[in-house]
């Protein structure tokens, strides 16, 4: 169980580790990374999100068992965290950071340790998951950075950010395109599995280019915050939740492992296009990376209890 945990988060760790040294060294121009930032979030994300949400396999999942815990979880944790949103950071700008940490996934993580845990029945799981929590979090998010940052406060800034933001139209896509049985001809699927696969490492480097390694100490309290929601209470709702429900079973563990992952990369790219603290949001990243090679053993035992 460690050793496929630590399997799976070594390339990522590396690959932050990597555009820190690409931008320590100058082995490109300053101006490339915002550059790369923006093809990543117009265009690379919303590929990753649309073809793996249009071609998962939903069938023989229990749907809407998932769907009670993850959103519950979900969306009981977004209301902690903005409940308490003054004493998490001080500004609005890092709240959004301190948000996206606390209820963002990394959802190349939780596939691939569903896979090796479960088979192709975990992808399947892994699938249903993203289908639920991936819109629901991007929502949420948009929303609070509608509410936390000084040009999205207006209602229709608000209503226009949640109808434009590409992460949020890819997934509604993919969806829709998944329950009406579209099926992706055959000279898109693999241009969009492509550009989707690409999202990930350019990702992974863009915020080792951006990660501040001295401006860590003074970011302890918020990425503490956003941490304590991301690794405690998200997977403890979710355990509670299935308990209550007499929920259990592969999907179950599934679902609480889900809610224990560390936040994803995509959320440096959303900071940095919609005016949050990108900086605070790559430590975030870091440090949650890293300490999911302790804290996701604990959360995978625990599921397989269920």
């Amino acid at each position: 169980m460690i050793a496929l945990v630590l399997t799976t988060l070594c390339p990522i760790i590396l690959l932050i580790a990597l555009g820190v040294v690409i931008k320590a060294r100058t082995f490109v121009a300053d101006s490339f990374w915002p550059g790369a930032e923006r093809i990543g979030y117009y265009i690379l994300l919303p590929s990753l999100f649309f073809h793996s949400l249009s071609t998962a396999n939903l069938s023989q999942v229990p749907i809407k068992d998932m769907a009670w815990v993850l959103l519950t979880s979900t969306l009981g944790s977004a209301a902690l965290l903005y409940a308490f949103r003054g004493r998490m950071a001080e500004q609005g700008a890092a709240f959004t950071s301190v948000f996206q940490g606390g209820i963002r996934f990394n959802n190349f993580i939780g596939v691939t340790v569903a896979a090796g845990l479960f088979g192709s029945s975990g992808v399947a799981m892994a699938a249903v998951a993203n289908a639920i929590i991936v819109p629901t979090v991007n929502i949420l998010c948009v929303l609070v950075f509608a509410r936390c940052t000084p040009t999205h406060q207006a209602l229709g800034s608000v209503l226009r950010s949640l109808f434009t933001n590409p992460l949020l139209v890819s997934c509604l896509l993919g969806v829709l395109a998944r329950i009406s049985g579209l099926t992706l001809p055959a000279w898109l699927s693999p241009m969009l599995a492509s550009l989707g696969s690409a999202a990930l490492p350019l990702g992974l480097l863009c915020v080792g280019a951006a990660l501040g390694l001295g401006s860590l100490r003074q970011h302890l309290r918020p990425i503490a915050c956003a941490s304590v929601i991301k690794f405690l209470v998200m997977p403890t709702a979710a355990y509670l939740l299935c308990r209550s429900a007499g929920f259990g079973g592969q999907a179950a563990a599934v679902a609480v492992i889900f809610q224990a992952l560390p936040t994803a990369s995509s959320s440096y790219v959303m900071a940095r296009q919609m005016g949050g603290d990108a900086l605070l949001m790559a430590n975030i990243i870091a440090a949650q990376t890293v300490a999911a090679a302790v804290i996701l053993p604990v959360a995978m035992g625990l599921a397989l209890t269920l």
